[in-house]
């Protein structure tokens, strides 16, 4: 054992000497999965709501410290093209709806009087040095806590108050862009704007070159604020439960696509001359997709969804890249929402889950706020999301993918599972609260079985089995939500 962790500790220096700086990047041997600091990495967080810098009133180190303490290794923000006002979305002491006089973002104010939120307007010519020094003491801050850093360069302007009050629309700076209308803010129809928004993304791709906690999402929801096409619509299932009305899947539209494609190749170019490239992911669709994603660009790595379902994993597994459910946090209050929404689709081979945790205000940055709100949050959630990520980490996860179980279990519940056939086995099972037995379907064997409460992290040592192959039996524990460890000895 001492000579297994001393040839470990000697790898693992070596590897961070040999990578240092280098970004968080796929993984070699699973991109469907990170690396990150030379370790095997899955990101998973219950996060504020975007705002940590462009709200200065936001105290990010109180929050930081938060998530560190919680075991999560994961933040998205937004760039600062945008924000909201409050009350936007019934979201109450929202930290993306910062108070007059609290909103900093990359481009300068001008002497001109008259921005629709309050002071003068904004010179897109101009940089706000202030903005770029706080984006950067952030970044590293939360690189200081192993924290990863999803920046956001831009996001759908949802309705006309989105747009009104961006420093992008024309009433709102001295720069005399002659886009008109919101829905051409975000395509390669947008006149003078555009050359902004290249300025832009290379300013702060540019800024945070030297960063290893960080990579690139080109636009927050570009399927919705006029820029979509519907493509889908199915009703409830059990696996939509949480979801109170049909479903639409919306996918953005061909003008939407190609100025995406075309704010990539400015990130490429940008990082052209760079030994470390950032990853770069791209914001597909609420739910699912009809079919396996087509035509992404090759610089894409990470193909992030919202609300997602399980499918959403499964059926763009075989792209081989980083699956991600980015943003969920509009089906109440109730932990047990989030907490199921995050098993069922790391279980089916996810490698990033992100809640919106409207428990992180201004007034309670360390995430104590206790509100009306679309979604939930707080420390228990959060420290349900850690049992999901050490769960994983327990594994050498690396080496499991998505399976086909085969297993006789009572009709109300559903199962999820990767597995490595010759080494390991992780199984979720997600139902109501029953003492029938289970069947699994295992190759023959000897295994060590534990079974996993995955709402208070309790583990029961189920004892060690010398299976001859075929279905093996578990009692269920009576409790709605469980998971198993099982693995080879």
């Amino acid at each position: 054992m001492k000579l297994k962790l001393f040839l470990f500790a000697f790898l693992y220096s070596s590897c961070l000497f040999s990578q240092s700086n280098k970004p968080i990047s796929l993984h070699p041997e699973n991109p469907h999965y990170f690396l990150f600091r030379c370790m095997p990495t899955i990101l998973i967080t219950s996060a504020e709501h975007y705002g940590a810098v462009v709200n200065v009133d936001f105290d990010y180190i109180k929050y930081l410290d938060e998530l560190r303490s919680n075991g999560l290794n994961y933040t998205r923000i937004f760039s600062g093209t945008y924000i909201e006002i409050p009350g936007s979305f019934n979201i109450s002491d929202n930290t993306l709806a910062p108070k007059h006089g609290s909103y900093i973002c990359p481009w300068a104010r001008s002497t001109v009087p008259g921005y629709e939120d309050g002071g003068n307007k904004f010179d897109l010519d101009k940089w706000d040095e202030t903005y770029f020094e706080r984006l950067k003491k952030f970044v590293s801050e939360a690189g200081k806590r192993g924290i990863v850093v999803e920046i956001t360069l831009f996001t759908a302007l949802y309705r006309d108050e989105g747009w009104t009050s961006s420093p992008m629309n024309r009433i709102n700076n001295i720069n005399n862009i002659n886009t008109a209308a919101r829905n051409d803010a975000h395509t390669l129809q947008s006149g003078s704007l555009l050359k902004y928004q290249e300025a832009l993304v290379r300013r702060i791709v540019f800024e945070l070159h030297e960063f290893d906690n960080v990579f690139f999402e080109i636009q927050n929801e570009p399927w919705v604020g006029g820029n979509g096409v519907e493509v889908l619509s199915f009703e409830k299932d059990k696996e939509t439960r949480e979801y109170d009305k049909q479903l639409i899947v919306r996918l953005a539209d061909q003008k939407s696509l190609e100025w995406q494609k075309h704010i990539t190749s400015i990130i490429v170019a940008e990082e052209a001359d760079n030994k470390n490239k950032h990853l770069i992911a791209q914001n597909f669709t609420n739910f699912k997709h009809q079919l396996q994603i087509q035509d992404v660009h090759p610089a894409v790595s990470i193909l992030n969804f919202h609300y997602a379902l399980a499918a959403a994993a499964k059926e763009n597994y075989g792209l081989n890249k980083v699956i991600g459910f980015d943003e969920t946090g509009f089906s109440g209050n109730k932990d047990e929402t989030y907490r199921r929404q995050a098993w069922r689709f790391i279980m089916s081979g996810g490698g990033l889950f992100n809640n919106l945790d409207y428990s992180f205000t201004v007034r309670a940055p360390e995430g104590t706020a206790q509100q009306e709100a679309p979604g939930g949050g707080g420390r228990t959630l959060r420290m349900q999301l850690k049992i999901l990520k050490d769960f994983m980490e327990s594994f050498d996860f690396i080496k499991l993918k998505p399976t086909p179980l085969k297993a006789d279990k009572p009709a109300d519940y559903e199962v999820y599972g990767l597995s490595n056939p010759d080494k390991a086995h992780a199984f979720y099972f997600e139902g109501v609260e029953s003492q029938e037995n289970i069947l699994v379907d295992l190759p023959e064997g000897n295994y060590q079985i534990e079974l996993i409460s995955v709402e208070d992290g309790k583990t029961k040592f189920l004892g060690k089995k010398n299976h001859k192959g075929g279905m093996l039996k578990f009692e269920t524990p009576g409790i709605p939500d469980f998971a198993l460890r099982i693995k080879k000895i």
